[in-house]
């Protein structure tokens, strides 16, 4: 697969709204605008995500404005048990109210109210990451707050058009291996995110998306014999003829991939199905369907051969939400990579147990 690489500083859209250039960087060269939108207002979407993970547990944050909704979410996971739980309060009509900045580079962000609240904190080399959820599970409180550093490293970025209308598309940044050290208290229970042990990741999101869409994404952040290593793979929606963003990072430095293929085991899902009207009286007869196993192991490949996994899932962090013309079918998979991954120069980087995720979102928003 041919992949463009973006190589100059310019806008992200035309006078039109429409994508400049299609395709990856590994640095946010591309200035996003809100002002240059000429989609319809209730299609704009933007979120900052961050995930931190140790080999044991993990907490994710979530502050989004989708116009029409905000969305903040708090997730506390524990590996070892395994366990997990999501809360995630949402405001309506949000409109650009809550003015997440054009860049990641800069700029704080903060929502909530008397019961919650979430804030990021751009410190230049660090950001701080501050949470509280009064009654966030069984009447307990969840307190938190985490520092990420910022070392100089490439990242992966990518605009991506659709092919559907012409004013839509995604710009995204995703940061891996960020060092993090913190606490994490729920009730009694603390969880000490240690240097060295804990590391985040960034997905800052920014785009105009068609109605009906369904992604693939799978991320991953720790060490190897010291030295950082994670990837981005992911598919789904929109055009990637000009770029796929599937990247590995090693070292500080980012890695282009070509296409990586989610391999999500299937199983088959019997349904008992009544003869005669309304289902009333006649014979019975089984129908049955093919379905995702999401807690069965996975296997991820790749058309090059430089991405070859196993994964073993250890938390299916699932959530359905459908009111008809809303609808999110969300699987967020947490399990152990193992495997192989190949870098630019040939180097093979092997990992066993490596703790990342993996997900299949389905979404009419």
């Amino acid at each position: 697969m041919n992949q463009h690489e973006i190589t100059s500083r310019h806008p992200l859209l035309d006078e039109k709204g429409h994508l400049m250039e299609p395709g990856y960087t590994k640095g946010l060269l591309m200035d996003y605008d809100r002002k240059a939108i000429r989609a319809g207002k209730l299609r704009i979407k933007e979120w900052d995500y961050y995930l931190i993970t140790t080999d044991d547990f993990a907490v994710a944050l979530t502050v989004a404005d989708n116009s029409y909704m905000g969305l903040d979410s708090i997730s506390l996971l524990d590996f070892r048990i395994p366990w997990c739980h999501t809360k995630s309060p949402m405001s309506f009509m949000t409109l650009g109210k809550r003015n997440l900045p054009p860049s990641s580079d800069m700029g704080n962000v903060s929502s909530g109210n008397k019961k919650y609240s979430i804030e990021y904190k751009h410190n230049g080399d660090h950001r701080i990451l501050s949470f509280r959820m009064e009654n966030f599970c069984d009447g307990k409180p969840l307190n938190g707050l985490i520092r990420l550093e910022c070392p100089e490293t490439e990242s992966m970025v990518i605009a991506t058009p659709f092919a559907e209308k012409d004013t839509a598309f995604y710009y995204n940044q995703k940061i891996n291996c960020m060092p993090a050290s913190g606490i994490v208290t729920w009730g009694e229970k603390l969880y000490e995110f240690k240097e060295g042990e804990a590391f985040g990741v960034l997905d800052w999101g920014r785009g105009v998306w068609t109605y009906k869409n369904t992604w693939y994404w799978g991320s991953a952040s720790g060490s190897v014999d010291g030295i950082p290593f994670g990837f981005n793979i992911g598919y789904g929606f929109g055009d990637t003829s000009a770029a796929s963003e599937n990247m590995l990072f090693y070292g500080g430095k980012a890695h282009k991939l070509s296409q990586v293929t989610f391999n999500i085991p299937m199983k088959s899902k019997k349904f008992v199905t009544r003869g005669g009207c309304c289902g009333s009286g006649g014979m019975e007869t089984d129908t049955a369907e093919m379905t995702e196993d999401y807690m069965s192991p996975w296997t991820f490949t790749s058309d090059d051969g430089r991405f070859e996994m196993d994964f073993v899932p250890v938390i299916d962090r699932a959530s359905c939400t459908d009111i008809k013309l809303i609808c999110s079918d969300q699987h967020q998979v947490f399990g152990r990579f193992s495997g192989k991954a190949i870098l630019d120069d040939g180097k093979v980087i092997e990992i066993k147990d490596f703790i990342g995720f993996a997900e299949k979102v389905f979404n009419k928003w």
